[in-house]
Parts: C-alpha cells; sequence; structure tokens
C-alpha cells in the first residue's frame, strides 16, 4: 500500500515534518491536482533522491485573484489531491488556510514583481503577480526547500519567479518542467473542468493556432503578422483573445524578428467563462 504522506495544516506541524529531512524539494500547487502537478512531483523526486524530502502545499491563494475571478469557485479535490501525492512519494503534504499564511491579514509588504510582470499577464491581470510572488517567497520562508519545481505551462510564473529567485539570493534551484497535455493537445489544466462538452471539443485549437504560428515563423513569416492572423483563427473558433504574442523566451521582451530570439509564443483566451493560457517554443 502506498505510504500516505504527513498532512501539515499549520506552520508548527509543518516545521515538525520537515525537522532532520535531507534536502528539499518543493511543488507549490492550489490543489485540483492532475498528471501535469504528478509530473512535477516526479521531478522534485529525482532532484532530491530517495534521501530527500518532497513536499507540496496545497492553498488557493487569495492575493492572486483579482475582482471577479474565479477565487470562490476554484475547484477543490483535496481527498483526491492527496491520494496524487501518496501515489507520487509525496513525504509532507502542507494544506494551510489563510490564517496560517496570513497570519496578520493581507500583508503590507508584498513583493514586487518588476517590469517582467506587468506584460501578458499582468496585463491582464493586474496585481496577480505581486499575489503570485508574495506568496511564493512566503512559502520558501517556511520551508526553505533546496529546489522548487514549476510547470511550464505557466512560462510567465516560472520566468518571474526565477528572477525573484535570483535577485533576492534566495538559495534554491527553480525548475521547469514541460507542459503535459491531453492526446488532442489541450494542456492540462485545473480550470478544465470548467469547460462544457462543446467547449471542450472546441480548446484544443488553442495548441493547434499556436503550432501553427510557429511552423509560420520557422518560415520565415513576419513576427506580427502570424500573431495577428493566430488570434483572428481564434476569434473564429469561438475564443475571446487576451493576448497571443512572441516574446523573447529568456526575458519576455517583444521582439521584432525570429532572428531576435530564442522565441516563445504565448497564449490566453476565454471560451465561455473559462479562460485558458499555453506556450510552445519556436
Amino acid at each position: 500500500m502506498t505510504a500516505r504522506p504527513i498532512i501539515a495544516n499549520t506552520r508548527e506541524e509543518l516545521s515538525e515534518a520537515l525537522a532532520s529531512r535531507g534536502e528539499i524539494g518543493f511543488v507549490p500547487t492550489m490543489g485540483a491536482l492532475h498528471d501535469g502537478h504528478a509530473s512535477l512531483l516526479t521531478r522534485a523526486r529525482s532532484e532530491v533522491g530517495e534521501s530527500g524530502a518532497v513536499v507540496a502545499s496545497i492553498f488557493v491563494n487569495p492575493l492572486q485573484f483579482g475582482v471577479g475571478e474565479d477565487l470562490d469557485r476554484y475547484p477543490r479535490t483535496l481527498e483526491a489531491d492527496l491520494m496524487i501525492c501518496a501515489d507520487h512519494g509525496v513525504d509532507v503534504v502542507f494544506v494551510p488556510d489563510v490564517t496560517q499564511v496570513y497570519p496578520d491579514g493581507d500583508p503590507e509588504v508584498t513583493i514586487n514583481p518588476g517590469p517582467k510582470a506587468e506584460i501578458l499577464e499582468g496585463a491582464a491581470r493586474p496585481g496577480h503577480f505581486a499575489g503570485v510572488l508574495t506568496v511564493v517567497a512566503k512559502l520558501f520562508g517556511l520551508l526553505g526547500p533546496d529546489v522548487a519545481v514549476f510547470g511550464e505551462k505557466d512560462y510567465q510564473q516560472l520566468k518571474v519567479v526565477t528572477r525573484m529567485a535570483a535577485d533576492l539570493d534566495l538559495r534554491l534551484d527553480v525548475i521547469g518542467v514541460p507542459t503535459v497535455r491531453e492526446p488532442d493537445g489541450l494542456a492540462l489544466s485545473s480550470r478544465n473542468v470548467y469547460l462544457s462538452a462543446e467547449e471542450r471539443a472546441r480548446a484544443p485549437a488553442l495548441h493547434r493556432v499556436l503550432r501553427e504560428c510557429a511552423a509560420r515563423i520557422v518560415e520565415g513569416k513576419p513576427l506580427a503578422a502570424v500573431t495577428t492572423d493566430g488570434a483572428a483563427e481564434l476569434e473564429r473558433t469561438g475564443f475571446v483573445v487576451d493576448y497571443l504574442a512572441a516574446r523573447h523566451a529568456e526575458t519576455l521582451a517583444p521582439i521584432d524578428s525570429a532572428a531576435d530570439g530564442p522565441i516563445r509564443l504565448l497564449v490566453a483566451a476565454r471560451l465561455g467563462k473559462t479562460r485558458l493560457i499555453d506556450n510552445i517554443g519556436v
């Protein structure tokens, strides 16, 4: 039988659970776990080995949700999440409530995410990355991990967290893991459960259009024309597009041509009431 991980609900329980552990590999999540999260847990184990500890957190962070976003209806599936953690050898699961993470209420001091977070998702969701980095920094402080593992599906988040860790000398390695997809190309996401049957049938167009855009860029087509045409195709499919952009893969800065690469294509679009994001390298 797979061993059930230690469940820590408080800071004190977390500290006790981590006492005398070796290296710590950390996977922060908001729950509603799926095979994409499982790949992060597997990578964390490979980084710290059997002598280390894999820790996952499950916390729906209110600071990263804006007005009118899905904080209240975000899927919460704790028992299923704990089974996935057990199946993937997680040693400790930190499941705090908001008073454990923010014991004095909303923090007076938060992380300024910088210019890399003012574009794309940052422009579409003001304040989002300040909330993300603040909770991630707090979790890093509480756990003291040696390695933190994030998925490339949230590519901008990965780059912003990596920059924070470097700029603030947090003394841990931030590792990105490739996006896990359904057979039809749709990136796994906890929010996919919001899609109706009709919307789910249309949703793979997001990845298809990204691949078509990447192919046109490789052929030498102008970036601006490629992204404009790609956004128009998504609109014809039924999406409302927030952005479809070609950016430098490391800095996320705007680029004028493929010669300015490496390139990452990033997209965010709504299908009905569900907002989906995706990205691929070129």
